[in-house]
């Protein structure tokens, strides 16, 4: 193991690594996890990293992280992340907070051209010229000892990621565009974000466009009753039942065991320790009153000429960015351009920087107080009335 790399494995080792760096005001943070076999990510490796030290903590031989989870409490210290969301969902369910405030440098990345959702890896290559081994990307986390190489491959999701915060942070700052990103971050530490939410399970299964309302009725009840168990017994959803199986129970509702037996795919095991539950769910869903009854998410149909208003908003879209060096995918997808064309505010297009920059401007093509015009610098926004 490289001398600049701290292996952490124990209470006392953690409390002496959390004092040192609880006097830095950003900390580098990264974890290894598996949820192959779980519902929770099962933690097994919390990398962490400021100016001076790299340091591997190893949760399967601490018990106790209370000094590390201090540190990413202490809204003194920015905590820095790659793709924050799935390492924050770790701690909301294992340690029971989010650590804030944070910056997520995928995000940041976004909003420097670099593309929508970059790698941690080709982020590195292009900001700092680096290529990272990729020899362990397959690596399983939960074997003890890690080898030399396994940790330094983890090591460097923090080695590098402290280069390009300081000067991701600091091309913001000559941009003014540090404080765009305020709302984006804040909304990463949203508690509510990394709840699980059974109620409205029914709307992730894969196929229930093909369901009726009184079918969907019964999917929201069986799959808010997969989503419970699976909490409880900590394993994942398919493990309890897979999609294609609620589905097919949704749409022939089976009354007794011997129709849940013609259920393909649903094991006899299953049948046997919960058969008599899913009956009852699908007798009293199947009950509901038609008032009572889901219904999928509208999807309004385009009409050609809005289809056509789109693709000019897509092009001042690209535009503004281009012009602002950003990726247009940071501001807002055609799926955003399409709602706001049937009419949608309450979108993140029309808050913040995004409609500072782009929103406003897309409004008035909109509501006809402008039009888009074309000019030796490419595409232009023409107040109406004026000639050019």
């Amino acid at each position: 193991m490289s001398d600049d790399i701290l292996w952490i494995d124990t209470a006392d080792a953690l409390t002496g690594l959390c004092n040192r760096l609880a006097q830095s005001p950003w900390l580098c943070l990264d974890t290894e996890f598996l949820r192959e076999k779980t519902y929770r990510p099962q933690l097994c490796l919390i990398q962490v990293a400021d100016a001076d030290t790299i340091a591997c903590i190893d949760p399967l031989a601490i018990d106790d992280l209370e000094p590390l989870n201090a540190l990413l409490r202490d809204e003194r210290i920015t905590k820095v992340l790659h793709s924050a969301s799935q390492d924050l969902e770790i701690f909301a369910i294992r340690e029971g907070f989010v650590p804030a405030p944070v910056f997520d440098t995928q995000v940041a990345a976004a909003l420097m051209g670099m593309g929508d959702q970059v790698g941690y890896g080709r982020l590195v290559e292009e900001m700092l010229g680096v290529q990272l081994d990729k020899a362990h990307s397959r690596t399983d986390w939960t074997r003890r000892p890690l080898s030399r190489a396994q940790i330094e491959y983890a090591a460097d999701d923090v080695r590098w990621l402290r280069k390009i915060y300081l000067r991701q942070q600091q091309w913001l700052t000559e941009r003014g565009r540090l404080d765009w990103l305020q709302a984006d971050f804040a909304a990463l530490t949203d508690p509510a974000r990394y709840q699980p939410d059974p109620e409205a399970a029914w709307l992730r299964v894969k196929g229930i466009q093909r369901l009726r309302p009184a079918q969907l009725a019964v999917l929201r009840e069986l799959a808010a009753w997969r989503e419970r168990e699976a909490v409880a017994s900590d394993r994942p959803r398919r493990w309890i039942l897979k999609d294609e199986v609620l589905i097919d129970l949704a749409r022939r509702r089976p009354k007794n065991e011997s129709e849940l037996a013609d259920i393909r795919g649903l094991e006899t095991r299953t049948i046997q320790r919960h058969g008599r539950v899913l009956l009852e769910l699908i007798e009293s869903a199947s009950a509901l009153p038609r008032e009572e009854w889901p219904a999928l998410p509208e999807r309004k149909r385009l009409q050609p000429r809005q289809e056509a208003i789109i693709d000019l908003l897509m092009a001042s879209l690209r535009q503004s960015a281009l012009e602002a060096e950003i990726s247009p995918q940071a501001i807002a997808g055609r799926k955003d351009l399409e709602r706001l064309v049937l009419g949608e505010r309450a979108l993140p297009l029309l808050r913040g920087w995004r409609k500072e920059l782009v929103g406003e401007r897309l409004l008035d093509l909109i509501e006809g107080r402008s039009a888009l015009g074309i000019d030796a610098e490419g595409l232009v926004v023409v107040p109406r009335g004026e000639d050019r």
